[in-house]
């Protein structure tokens, strides 16, 4: 294989502590047709990050020092780059935690090499497919909030409200279209929530603890029972 065409290669950066599964990962995906890169700890995960582009994570959770869901969440404030975590507990409120903190996939160990590269192929499968991000609307007002498409800012008053990638492009695409009912799987589809409707169920409720005054009660981004999500602004 030419240099070209390795560098071509989807890129997996593999983060954990363990040095022999660590080992292990590399040497089978990289028999699976990706480039791999391996990190020991989220530090030196950071540290690849500056300087290496990579098509997707694979992130275990317990590690010493910062962990793979304060990593997951710190990286979900400026960076899309799909997170698949691993984790020795797999209870649905450890996987809940997962997708709250931003991950794409979750997985328990012990698991099956082949299950991990499906999972793997699947979401670069779902990033490729993605169609663009809707073109830039009119700013958008909730209450006292003033969603501005065209630089995805959410301002109150000279306050900047950070949002996360995820945040953002779910807010983008229903702020094109007030009114308009979108399913999850559309959501899925258009956004860059890599992810399943679980996935964007838990990014709707973090959007709205962001531009609702009682997120319990939504004023604005509405569910519609059975079909999805509308968002509906002040006037």
């Amino acid at each position: 294989m030419t240099e070209e065409e390795v560098q071509s290669l989807p890129h997996i950066l593999v983060v954990d502590d363990d040095t022999r599964l660590r080992e292990l990962l590399r040497k089978y995906l990289a028999g699976n047709g990706f480039l791999v890169t391996t990190a020991k700890d989220a530090a030196d995960a950071r540290a690849k990050l500056e300087s290496l582009a990579f098509d997707l994570i694979v992130l275990d959770i317990m590690m010493p020092g910062e962990n793979g869901l304060e990593l997951t969440e710190s990286l979900r404030r400026d960076n899309a780059i799909p997170i698949l975590l691993l984790t020795a507990r797999g209870e649905p409120d450890d996987r809940i935690a997962g997708l709250e903190a931003g991950a794409d996939d979750y997985l328990a160990k012990p698991f099956q090499p082949r299950e991990l590269l499906l999972r793997i192929t699947s979401i670069l499968r779902r990033q490729a497919a993605k169609p663009p991000d809707p073109p830039a609307s009119l700013p958008v007002r909730l209450g006292p909030l003033l969603y501005l498409p065209d630089r995805d800012e959410l301002r109150n008053g000279e306050e900047v409200i950070r949002l996360t990638t995820a945040e953002a492009s779910l807010l983008r695409i229903l702020a094109a279209s007030p009114g308009l009912t979108f399913s999850r799987e559309e959501l899925t589809e258009r956004s860059k929530v890599a992810g399943n409707a679980r996935t964007i169920d838990v990014q709707v409720t973090r959007l709205r603890r962001k531009i609702e005054p009682d997120p319990r009660e939504p004023r604005y981004l509405h569910t519609v029972r059975g079909e999805g999500y509308v968002l509906r602004p002040d006037g």
